[in-house]
């Protein structure tokens, strides 16, 4: 529940808890942080995923969205590109964070 309280508490800091979460959804996660220490329900557990998937996802910053969402998936295809023309040391490019950022940026500018 300590993951639960701090993601409320960035949503809330960042204008995102009213504005994103319907009220049954905010009367959820506060019930659930109340009343029980862990959830033991299916769907429960499920409602309050989707709750904080939902949240965690508006609150990830722009470039990190395009980073993970094309900065990476293209990073991965040039390293195999380049690996089959060759180039060794391209392996490494599918977790250079630095070079999905670079391949991000251009995205974002074009």
């Amino acid at each position: 529940m300590v993951q639960l309280t701090k993601l409320k508490l960035k949503a809330m800091r960042a204008g995102v808890w009213f504005r994103a979460l319907t009220r049954i959804d905010r009367v959820l996660v506060d019930l659930t942080m109340k009343v029980a220490p862990r959830v033991r329900s299916p769907s429960l557990a499920r409602s309050i995923l989707s709750i904080a998937a939902k949240l965690e996802d508006l609150l990830e910053g722009r470039l990190a969205r395009v980073m993970r969402e094309f900065g990476f998936p293209l990073a991965s295809k040039l390293s195999v590109l380049a690996r089959k023309w060759g180039n060794k040391d391209a392996g490494a490019w599918v977790n250079d964070v630095g070079f999905a950022r670079y391949l991000s940026v251009m995205k974002l500018d074009g």
